[in-house]
């Protein structure tokens, strides 16, 4: 399979010509060093897309890796948000993703979608034809009451019935557009307790998913 996951919300997609990192944060296990450095010697183009700026999404090292190779063969497609709060250089990225957008590069397709926390969701089309979508934080955020310990609902600034209708709404347009995906990379987080599943759930009845991926697996420590 091409596609490889790194640690919490990273993924890679690699292919003969084309390397795309999804939301690169931490590396515990040193895999990602040996698919850049293919990508190096194979000349592979490298695309680095970062969903939004959370700091579990986000490794300023990227920004580093496509400084150090500005006009050659990296590539670096960060959220608006992420641009704003990790006040990235404007010139460096080849596209800044806002919801709604298209961005077509040589290899791929990226349509950019409404997520129901910052930043956005994607959806990358191939040249044959194969999808990816990373939710990035979009996710039914359906907090249940706390029995001990944090009321995790405080991290949301909405109702879950109206964080359930957001959710559902942004289902509903990547729907019309994909009703099929070859592979969803989405959320499931243990913080959700008993709801933990709710949104991966609607999201598979939604939509036509031929591999899921979980992510956000593992609540790590900031």
């Amino acid at each position: 399979m091409p596609l490889h996951y790194i640690y919490h919300s990273c993924f890679v997609y690699s292919e003969a010509d084309l390397l795309i990192v999804y939301d690169y944060w931490r590396d515990p296990d040193g895999l990602l060093p040996k698919f850049l450095e293919e990508a190096e010697r194979e000349e592979k183009e490298v695309y680095f897309i970062v969903s939004h700026y959370h700091e579990d999404h986000f490794n300023p090292d990227i920004v580093r890796w496509c400084e150090e190779r500005k006009n050659e063969h990296w590539h670096l497609l960060p959220s608006y948000d992420t641009v704003r709060r990790r006040r990235i250089d404007k010139s460096l990225p080849l596209a800044v993703l806002r919801f709604g957008e298209t961005v077509q590069t040589p290899h791929f397709t990226l349509q950019a979608y409404r997520s129901t926390d910052v930043g956005v969701s994607t959806v990358v089309t191939l040249h044959d034809g194969a999808t990816l979508y990373h939710a990035g934080d979009c996710n039914n955020w359906y907090f249940p009451l706390p029995s001990d310990g944090e009321d995790m609902s405080s991290h949301v600034k909405v109702t879950p019935d109206q964080m359930e209708k957001l959710f559902l709404s942004i289902l509903r347009d990547l729907c019309k557009d994909h009703p099929s995906i070859d592979h969803a990379m989405f959320p499931v987080d243990p913080r959700l307790g008993q709801e933990m599943l709710r949104g991966p759930l609607q999201f598979i009845k939604t939509i036509n998913v031929r591999h899921f991926h979980p992510m956000h697996y593992c609540t790590p420590t900031l």
